[in-house]
Protein backbone atom coordinates (compact mmCIF):
# COMPACT_ATOMS: atom_id res chain seq x y z
CA UNK A 1 0.00 0.00 0.00
CA UNK A 2 2.80 2.40 0.92
CA UNK A 3 4.67 1.50 -2.25
CA UNK A 4 1.60 2.16 -4.38
CA UNK A 5 1.04 5.53 -2.69
CA UNK A 6 4.68 6.47 -3.29
CA UNK A 7 4.36 5.56 -6.96
CA UNK A 8 1.19 7.66 -7.26
CA UNK A 9 2.88 10.63 -5.60
CA UNK A 10 5.83 10.25 -7.96
CA UNK A 11 3.55 10.20 -10.98
CA UNK A 12 1.44 13.14 -9.80
CA UNK A 13 2.19 16.48 -11.53
CA UNK A 14 4.48 18.77 -9.53
CA UNK A 15 3.14 22.07 -10.84
CA UNK A 16 -0.18 23.65 -9.99
CA UNK A 17 -0.97 24.00 -13.68
CA UNK A 18 -0.39 20.28 -14.20
CA UNK A 19 -2.53 19.34 -11.21
CA UNK A 20 -5.39 21.61 -12.24
CA UNK A 21 -5.18 20.25 -15.79
CA UNK A 22 -5.28 16.70 -14.44
CA UNK A 23 -8.31 17.51 -12.27
CA UNK A 24 -10.10 19.10 -15.25
CA UNK A 25 -9.22 16.11 -17.45
CA UNK A 26 -10.45 13.63 -14.85
CA UNK A 27 -13.68 15.54 -14.32
CA UNK A 28 -14.29 15.85 -18.06
CA UNK A 29 -13.54 12.14 -18.56
CA UNK A 30 -16.01 11.16 -15.85
CA UNK A 31 -18.69 13.46 -17.27
CA UNK A 32 -18.12 12.27 -20.84
CA UNK A 33 -18.23 8.63 -19.74
CA UNK A 34 -21.60 9.16 -18.09
CA UNK A 35 -22.95 11.08 -21.09
CA UNK A 36 -21.62 8.45 -23.52
CA UNK A 37 -23.24 5.61 -21.58
CA UNK A 38 -26.53 7.49 -21.38
CA UNK A 39 -26.43 8.48 -25.06
CA UNK A 40 -25.74 4.94 -26.25
CA UNK A 41 -28.37 3.48 -23.90
CA UNK A 42 -30.94 5.91 -25.28
CA UNK A 43 -29.93 5.18 -28.89
CA UNK A 44 -30.06 1.42 -28.29
CA UNK A 45 -33.52 1.78 -26.82
CA UNK A 46 -34.59 3.96 -29.73
CA UNK A 47 -33.32 1.44 -32.30
CA UNK A 48 -35.07 -1.39 -30.49
CA UNK A 49 -38.31 0.57 -30.54
CA UNK A 50 -37.87 1.15 -34.27
CA UNK A 51 -37.44 -2.57 -34.79
CA UNK A 52 -40.53 -3.29 -32.67
CA UNK A 53 -42.58 -0.76 -34.63
CA UNK A 54 -41.54 -2.37 -37.92
CA UNK A 55 -42.43 -5.83 -36.58
CA UNK A 56 -45.85 -4.68 -35.37
CA UNK A 57 -46.59 -3.01 -38.71
CA UNK A 58 -45.71 -6.22 -40.55
CA UNK A 59 -47.83 -8.23 -38.09
CA UNK A 60 -50.76 -5.86 -38.69
CA UNK A 61 -50.35 -6.31 -42.48
CA UNK A 62 -50.24 -10.10 -42.12
CA UNK A 63 -53.25 -10.04 -39.77
CA UNK A 64 -55.38 -8.70 -42.65
CA UNK A 65 -54.82 -12.01 -44.47
CA UNK A 66 -56.07 -14.11 -41.55
CA UNK A 67 -59.80 -14.92 -41.54
CA UNK A 68 -61.20 -15.58 -38.07
CA UNK A 69 -64.88 -15.06 -38.92
CA UNK A 70 -65.71 -18.76 -39.13
CA UNK A 71 -65.28 -21.70 -36.88
CA UNK A 72 -61.79 -22.30 -38.17
CA UNK A 73 -58.96 -19.91 -38.81
CA UNK A 74 -58.08 -19.56 -42.49
CA UNK A 75 -55.10 -17.88 -44.10
CA UNK A 76 -56.07 -16.05 -47.26
CA UNK A 77 -53.78 -15.98 -50.26
CA UNK A 78 -52.75 -12.52 -51.52
CA UNK A 79 -50.71 -11.07 -54.32
CA UNK A 80 -47.70 -10.31 -52.09
CA UNK A 81 -48.07 -13.57 -50.22
CA UNK A 82 -44.39 -14.51 -50.43
CA UNK A 83 -43.27 -11.11 -49.11
CA UNK A 84 -45.75 -11.22 -46.26
CA UNK A 85 -44.81 -14.80 -45.33
CA UNK A 86 -41.11 -13.94 -44.84
CA UNK A 87 -40.21 -14.51 -41.16
CA UNK A 88 -43.89 -14.86 -40.17
CA UNK A 89 -45.55 -17.53 -38.01
CA UNK A 90 -49.35 -17.84 -37.82
CA UNK A 91 -50.93 -19.79 -34.98
CA UNK A 92 -54.52 -20.77 -34.29
CA UNK A 93 -54.34 -20.89 -30.53
CA UNK A 94 -51.19 -22.95 -30.04
CA UNK A 95 -51.53 -24.82 -33.36
CA UNK A 96 -49.07 -23.69 -36.03
CA UNK A 97 -50.75 -22.83 -39.33
CA UNK A 98 -47.86 -21.31 -41.26
CA UNK A 99 -44.20 -20.60 -40.71
CA UNK A 100 -41.36 -19.15 -42.79
CA UNK A 101 -40.03 -21.49 -45.47
CA UNK A 102 -36.49 -21.06 -44.11
CA UNK A 103 -37.46 -21.82 -40.50
CA UNK A 104 -36.50 -25.25 -39.15
CA UNK A 105 -38.38 -27.04 -36.43
CA UNK A 106 -36.76 -26.63 -33.05
CA UNK A 107 -34.74 -23.55 -34.02
CA UNK A 108 -34.45 -20.73 -31.45
CA UNK A 109 -36.78 -18.52 -33.51
CA UNK A 110 -39.33 -21.30 -33.85
CA UNK A 111 -39.36 -22.03 -30.13
CA UNK A 112 -39.57 -18.31 -29.26
CA UNK A 113 -42.52 -17.87 -31.68
CA UNK A 114 -44.32 -20.80 -30.04
CA UNK A 115 -43.84 -19.29 -26.60
CA UNK A 116 -45.18 -15.90 -27.71
CA UNK A 117 -48.23 -17.58 -29.33
CA UNK A 118 -48.90 -19.61 -26.18
CA UNK A 119 -48.65 -16.52 -24.04
CA UNK A 120 -51.17 -14.62 -26.13
CA UNK A 121 -51.53 -10.88 -26.49
CA UNK A 122 -48.90 -8.42 -27.67
CA UNK A 123 -45.36 -9.33 -26.71
CA UNK A 124 -41.76 -9.24 -27.91
CA UNK A 125 -38.61 -11.31 -27.28
CA UNK A 126 -35.01 -11.38 -28.51
CA UNK A 127 -33.15 -14.59 -29.29
CA UNK A 128 -30.02 -15.60 -31.18
CA UNK A 129 -30.12 -17.90 -34.14
CA UNK A 130 -27.62 -20.65 -34.86
CA UNK A 131 -25.28 -18.04 -36.34
CA UNK A 132 -25.41 -16.08 -33.08
CA UNK A 133 -27.16 -13.20 -34.78
CA UNK A 134 -29.73 -11.33 -32.66
CA UNK A 135 -33.33 -11.79 -33.84
CA UNK A 136 -36.29 -9.85 -32.54
CA UNK A 137 -39.77 -11.42 -32.51
CA UNK A 138 -43.12 -9.72 -31.77
CA UNK A 139 -46.61 -11.22 -31.57
CA UNK A 140 -50.00 -9.72 -32.48
CA UNK A 141 -53.34 -11.38 -31.64
CA UNK A 142 -56.08 -11.60 -34.28
CA UNK A 143 -59.42 -11.93 -32.44
CA UNK A 144 -62.41 -13.79 -33.87
CA UNK A 145 -65.98 -14.69 -32.93
CA UNK A 146 -65.28 -18.36 -32.36
CA UNK A 147 -61.58 -18.82 -32.96
CA UNK A 148 -58.62 -16.51 -32.60
CA UNK A 149 -55.18 -16.43 -34.18
CA UNK A 150 -51.75 -15.04 -33.36
CA UNK A 151 -49.29 -13.56 -35.85
CA UNK A 152 -45.58 -13.63 -34.89
CA UNK A 153 -43.06 -11.71 -36.99
CA UNK A 154 -39.26 -11.81 -36.77
CA UNK A 155 -36.55 -9.32 -37.72
CA UNK A 156 -32.76 -9.61 -37.85
CA UNK A 157 -31.29 -6.97 -35.49
CA UNK A 158 -27.79 -7.08 -37.00
CA UNK A 159 -28.21 -3.79 -38.97
CA UNK A 160 -29.56 -2.06 -35.88
CA UNK A 161 -26.72 -3.37 -33.71
CA UNK A 162 -24.26 -2.31 -36.38
CA UNK A 163 -25.70 1.20 -36.24
CA UNK A 164 -25.47 1.18 -32.43
CA UNK A 165 -21.84 0.01 -32.57
CA UNK A 166 -21.02 2.73 -35.09
CA UNK A 167 -22.57 5.33 -32.81
CA UNK A 168 -20.58 3.96 -29.85
CA UNK A 169 -17.27 4.10 -31.73
CA UNK A 170 -18.07 7.60 -33.00
CA UNK A 171 -18.94 8.83 -29.51
CA UNK A 172 -15.73 7.32 -28.07
CA UNK A 173 -13.63 9.02 -30.76
CA UNK A 174 -15.42 12.28 -30.05
CA UNK A 175 -14.73 11.82 -26.31
CA UNK A 176 -11.02 11.33 -26.99
CA UNK A 177 -10.88 14.48 -29.13
CA UNK A 178 -12.83 16.47 -26.53
CA UNK A 179 -10.59 15.26 -23.68
CA UNK A 180 -7.47 16.22 -25.62
CA UNK A 181 -8.87 19.67 -26.33
CA UNK A 182 -9.95 20.02 -22.70
CA UNK A 183 -6.46 19.20 -21.43
CA UNK A 184 -4.70 21.56 -23.82
CA UNK A 185 -7.12 24.44 -23.26
CA UNK A 186 -7.02 23.95 -19.49
CA UNK A 187 -3.21 24.09 -19.42
CA UNK A 188 -3.20 27.21 -21.56
CA UNK A 189 -5.94 28.90 -19.52
CA UNK A 190 -4.43 28.00 -16.15
CA UNK A 191 -0.98 29.05 -17.31
CA UNK A 192 -2.33 32.41 -18.42
CA UNK A 193 -4.32 32.80 -15.19
CA UNK A 194 -1.27 31.97 -13.03
CA UNK A 195 1.06 34.30 -14.88
CA UNK A 196 0.18 37.29 -12.63
CA UNK A 197 0.70 35.08 -9.57
CA UNK A 198 4.20 34.19 -10.77
CA UNK A 199 4.93 37.85 -11.40
CA UNK A 200 3.65 38.82 -7.94
CA UNK A 201 5.76 36.07 -6.35
CA UNK A 202 8.94 37.32 -8.05
CA UNK A 203 8.17 40.90 -7.03
CA UNK A 204 7.46 39.88 -3.43
CA UNK A 205 10.78 37.99 -3.25
CA UNK A 206 12.63 41.01 -4.64
CA UNK A 207 10.90 43.53 -2.36
CA UNK A 208 11.31 41.41 0.77
CA UNK A 209 15.07 41.11 0.22
CA UNK A 210 15.61 44.87 0.34
CA UNK A 211 12.73 45.92 2.63
CA UNK A 212 11.14 47.97 -0.14
CA UNK A 213 8.13 50.23 0.38
CA UNK A 214 6.51 48.91 -2.82
CA UNK A 215 3.18 47.16 -2.32
CA UNK A 216 0.69 45.36 -4.58
CA UNK A 217 -2.54 46.95 -3.38
CA UNK A 218 -5.95 45.80 -4.60
CA UNK A 219 -6.61 48.13 -7.53
CA UNK A 220 -6.94 46.69 -11.05
CA UNK A 221 -6.80 43.09 -9.77
CA UNK A 222 -9.41 40.34 -9.83
CA UNK A 223 -10.89 39.44 -6.45
CA UNK A 224 -8.61 36.40 -5.98
CA UNK A 225 -5.44 38.30 -6.92
CA UNK A 226 -6.54 41.23 -4.76
CA UNK A 227 -6.79 38.90 -1.77
CA UNK A 228 -3.39 37.44 -2.62
CA UNK A 229 -1.95 40.94 -2.94
CA UNK A 230 -3.38 41.87 0.45
CA UNK A 231 -1.80 38.78 2.03
CA UNK A 232 1.56 39.48 0.38
CA UNK A 233 1.39 43.13 1.45
CA UNK A 234 0.79 42.04 5.04
CA UNK A 235 3.71 39.63 4.77
CA UNK A 236 5.96 42.34 3.35
CA UNK A 237 4.93 44.70 6.15
CA UNK A 238 5.78 42.01 8.65
CA UNK A 239 9.16 41.35 7.04
CA UNK A 240 9.91 45.06 7.02
CA UNK A 241 8.93 45.28 10.69
CA UNK A 242 11.17 42.32 11.53
CA UNK A 243 14.08 43.93 9.67
CA UNK A 244 13.48 47.19 11.53
CA UNK A 245 13.37 45.39 14.87
CA UNK A 246 16.52 43.51 13.94
CA UNK A 247 18.36 46.74 13.31
CA UNK A 248 16.90 48.22 16.48
CA UNK A 249 17.91 45.15 18.49
CA UNK A 250 21.45 45.33 17.14
CA UNK A 251 21.71 48.99 18.11
CA UNK A 252 20.25 48.44 21.57
CA UNK A 253 22.52 45.48 22.26
CA UNK A 254 25.60 47.40 21.21
CA UNK A 255 24.50 50.37 23.33
CA UNK A 256 23.43 48.48 26.44
CA UNK A 257 26.32 46.03 26.51
CA UNK A 258 28.93 48.73 26.20
CA UNK A 259 28.75 49.73 29.90
CA UNK A 260 29.16 46.25 31.49
CA UNK A 261 31.81 45.34 28.92
CA UNK A 262 33.72 48.50 29.79
CA UNK A 263 33.55 47.58 33.49
CA UNK A 264 34.86 44.08 32.77
CA UNK A 265 37.75 45.43 30.63
CA UNK A 266 38.64 48.05 33.25
CA UNK A 267 38.60 45.50 36.08
CA UNK A 268 40.81 43.14 34.09
CA UNK A 269 43.25 45.95 33.17
CA UNK A 270 43.35 47.09 36.81
CA UNK A 271 43.85 43.52 38.04
CA UNK A 272 46.73 42.91 35.59
CA UNK A 273 48.47 46.21 36.28
CA UNK A 274 50.22 44.92 39.41
CA UNK A 275 49.93 42.05 41.87
CA UNK A 276 46.76 42.23 43.94
CA UNK A 277 45.86 40.98 47.35
CA UNK A 278 43.39 38.18 47.78
CA UNK A 279 40.69 40.63 48.88
CA UNK A 280 41.27 42.88 45.85
CA UNK A 281 41.20 39.87 43.53
CA UNK A 282 37.94 38.67 45.08
CA UNK A 283 36.44 42.15 44.71
CA UNK A 284 37.51 42.31 41.05
CA UNK A 285 36.02 38.89 40.38
CA UNK A 286 32.76 39.91 42.05
CA UNK A 287 32.61 43.07 39.91
CA UNK A 288 33.26 41.07 36.73
CA UNK A 289 30.65 38.48 37.73
CA UNK A 290 28.09 41.23 38.43
CA UNK A 291 28.80 42.85 35.06
CA UNK A 292 28.41 39.46 33.33
CA UNK A 293 25.09 38.87 35.07
CA UNK A 294 23.98 42.32 34.00
CA UNK A 295 24.94 41.51 30.41
CA UNK A 296 22.96 38.28 30.51
CA UNK A 297 19.91 40.05 31.90
CA UNK A 298 20.17 42.77 29.28
CA UNK A 299 20.45 40.19 26.50
CA UNK A 300 17.49 38.18 27.79
CA UNK A 301 15.33 41.27 28.16
CA UNK A 302 16.15 42.70 24.74
CA UNK A 303 15.76 39.34 23.00
CA UNK A 304 12.40 38.72 24.67
CA UNK A 305 11.28 42.17 23.59
CA UNK A 306 12.49 41.50 20.06
CA UNK A 307 10.54 38.23 19.89
CA UNK A 308 7.37 39.90 21.14
CA UNK A 309 7.84 42.78 18.72
CA UNK A 310 8.18 40.29 15.87
CA UNK A 311 4.85 38.72 16.84
CA UNK A 312 3.06 41.97 17.74
CA UNK A 313 4.65 44.92 15.94
CA UNK A 314 4.57 48.21 17.76
CA UNK A 315 3.05 49.82 14.72
CA UNK A 316 0.12 47.40 14.64
CA UNK A 317 -3.12 49.38 14.27
CA UNK A 318 -6.22 48.65 16.26
CA UNK A 319 -8.77 49.96 18.70
CA UNK A 320 -8.98 48.77 22.29
CA UNK A 321 -11.52 49.15 25.05
CA UNK A 322 -9.13 50.22 27.80
CA UNK A 323 -11.19 49.29 30.87
CA UNK A 324 -11.33 45.48 30.29
CA UNK A 325 -7.60 45.41 29.52
CA UNK A 326 -6.78 47.28 32.74
CA UNK A 327 -9.08 45.03 34.72
CA UNK A 328 -7.37 41.93 33.32
CA UNK A 329 -3.89 43.29 34.03
CA UNK A 330 -4.77 44.05 37.64
CA UNK A 331 -6.26 40.60 38.15
CA UNK A 332 -3.07 38.99 36.85
CA UNK A 333 -0.76 41.40 38.69
CA UNK A 334 1.61 39.62 41.07
CA UNK A 335 1.48 41.74 44.23
CA UNK A 336 2.55 41.03 47.81
CA UNK A 337 -0.24 40.19 50.22
CA UNK A 338 -0.19 43.65 51.79
CA UNK A 339 -0.66 45.50 48.47
CA UNK A 340 -4.16 46.01 47.07
CA UNK A 341 -4.63 47.02 43.42
CA UNK A 342 -7.55 49.29 42.51
CA UNK A 343 -9.03 50.53 39.22
CA UNK A 344 -10.72 53.92 38.92
CA UNK A 345 -12.51 54.98 35.73
CA UNK A 346 -14.82 57.84 34.87
CA UNK A 347 -16.63 56.03 32.05
CA UNK A 348 -17.58 52.44 31.33
CA UNK A 349 -16.31 52.54 27.71
CA UNK A 350 -12.96 54.12 26.95
CA UNK A 351 -11.31 53.38 23.60
CA UNK A 352 -7.66 53.90 22.72
CA UNK A 353 -6.19 53.72 19.24
CA UNK A 354 -3.79 50.83 19.94
CA UNK A 355 -4.00 47.05 19.82
CA UNK A 356 -4.82 45.25 23.10
CA UNK A 357 -1.49 43.39 23.18
CA UNK A 358 0.42 46.65 22.69
CA UNK A 359 -1.51 48.34 25.51
CA UNK A 360 -0.60 45.48 27.84
CA UNK A 361 3.08 45.74 26.85
CA UNK A 362 3.10 49.46 27.58
CA UNK A 363 1.40 49.16 30.97
CA UNK A 364 3.12 45.93 32.04
CA UNK A 365 6.44 47.48 33.23
CA UNK A 366 4.64 50.35 35.00
CA UNK A 367 2.35 48.02 36.91
CA UNK A 368 5.24 45.67 37.69
CA UNK A 369 7.29 48.48 39.22
CA UNK A 370 4.30 49.83 41.14
CA UNK A 371 3.51 46.40 42.64
CA UNK A 372 7.17 45.86 43.51
CA UNK A 373 7.68 49.12 45.41
CA UNK A 374 4.18 49.88 46.77
CA UNK A 375 3.62 49.65 50.52
CA UNK A 376 -0.14 49.03 50.56
CA UNK A 377 -1.88 50.24 47.40
CA UNK A 378 -1.58 50.47 43.63
CA UNK A 379 -4.17 52.65 41.91
CA UNK A 380 -4.81 52.77 38.18
CA UNK A 381 -6.97 55.64 36.89
CA UNK A 382 -8.18 56.01 33.30
CA UNK A 383 -10.22 58.73 31.63
CA UNK A 384 -10.63 60.43 28.30
CA UNK A 385 -9.01 63.69 27.29
CA UNK A 386 -9.49 65.67 24.07
CA UNK A 387 -8.12 63.51 21.25
CA UNK A 388 -6.79 60.78 23.49
CA UNK A 389 -6.81 58.62 26.60
CA UNK A 390 -4.89 59.14 29.83
CA UNK A 391 -3.93 56.38 32.26
CA UNK A 392 -2.24 57.05 35.64
CA UNK A 393 -0.40 54.33 37.56
CA UNK A 394 0.11 55.43 41.18
CA UNK A 395 1.73 53.63 44.11
CA UNK A 396 2.44 54.67 47.69
CA UNK A 397 6.02 53.41 47.78
CA UNK A 398 9.24 55.38 48.28
CA UNK A 399 8.98 57.02 44.86
CA UNK A 400 11.74 57.86 42.40
CA UNK A 401 14.84 59.57 43.91
CA UNK A 402 15.20 63.15 42.71
CA UNK A 403 18.79 62.51 41.66
CA UNK A 404 17.66 59.69 39.40
CA UNK A 405 14.88 61.53 37.57
CA UNK A 406 17.00 62.38 34.52
CA UNK A 407 18.10 58.76 34.06
CA UNK A 408 14.70 57.16 34.70
CA UNK A 409 13.94 56.39 31.05
CA UNK A 410 17.49 55.63 29.95
CA UNK A 411 18.05 51.93 29.08
CA UNK A 412 20.08 49.96 31.59
CA UNK A 413 19.77 52.54 34.42
CA UNK A 414 18.47 51.58 37.84
CA UNK A 415 17.99 53.81 40.89
CA UNK A 416 19.22 51.17 43.35
CA UNK A 417 21.07 48.22 41.77
CA UNK A 418 21.35 46.58 45.19
CA UNK A 419 17.61 46.44 45.96
CA UNK A 420 17.43 42.69 45.30
CA UNK A 421 15.63 43.10 41.99
CA UNK A 422 17.38 41.42 39.03
CA UNK A 423 15.95 43.75 36.37
CA UNK A 424 18.12 45.35 33.73
CA UNK A 425 16.55 48.80 33.82
CA UNK A 426 14.90 48.37 30.44
CA UNK A 427 11.17 48.14 31.32
CA UNK A 428 10.42 51.86 31.47
CA UNK A 429 12.47 52.71 28.35
CA UNK A 430 10.67 49.99 26.41
CA UNK A 431 7.26 51.20 27.61
CA UNK A 432 8.06 54.75 26.49
CA UNK A 433 9.40 53.58 23.16
CA UNK A 434 6.28 51.53 22.41
CA UNK A 435 3.98 54.38 23.42
CA UNK A 436 5.82 56.85 21.23
CA UNK A 437 5.68 54.42 18.31
CA UNK A 438 1.87 54.84 18.23
CA UNK A 439 1.84 58.57 18.90
CA UNK A 440 1.61 58.37 22.71
CA UNK A 441 3.89 59.05 25.66
CA UNK A 442 4.93 57.67 29.04
CA UNK A 443 5.98 60.26 31.62
CA UNK A 444 6.79 60.53 35.32
CA UNK A 445 5.40 63.19 37.67
CA UNK A 446 8.36 64.24 39.87
CA UNK A 447 6.13 66.40 42.07
CA UNK A 448 3.83 63.58 43.19
CA UNK A 449 4.18 62.68 46.87
CA UNK A 450 4.16 60.19 48.44
CA UNK A 451 5.08 57.36 46.10
CA UNK A 452 5.32 57.61 42.33
CA UNK A 453 2.91 58.45 39.53
CA UNK A 454 3.48 57.49 35.91
CA UNK A 455 1.18 58.75 33.16
CA UNK A 456 0.47 56.99 29.87
CA UNK A 457 -1.02 59.15 27.10
CA UNK A 458 -2.44 57.35 24.04
CA UNK A 459 -4.38 58.46 20.97
CA UNK A 460 -8.15 57.97 21.04
CA UNK A 461 -9.68 55.02 19.24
Amino acid sequence: MNRASRVLRRLAPRTLRGRLSLVALTTAALLMTILTVLFNAVMDRHLRHQADDELRNRAAAVATTVDTSGRRVRVLETVNDRLLDTNVWIYAGTRLLEKPPSATAGSPQDRAAGRLAARGGDGCATVRDHGRRPVRLCSRPVPGRRAGATVVTALDLTPYRSSADTLLVGSLLLDVVMLGCTYVLTRLSVGRALRPVRTMTDQAAQWSAVGSDERFGTADHPAELARLGTSLDALLDRIRTVLRHERQLTGELSHELRTPLTRIVMELDWWRARPRTEAETSAAQETIAEAARSMRTICDTLLDDARENALTPATAPGTTDVVPVLDGLLRRLDTPGRVRPALETRTAVLEAGVAPALLERILGPLLGNAARYARSRVTVSAWGVPGGVRIDVVDDGPGVPETFGDELFQPGRRADPGDGHDGAGLGLPLARRLARAVGGEVSHDPGHRPGARFTVSLPAG
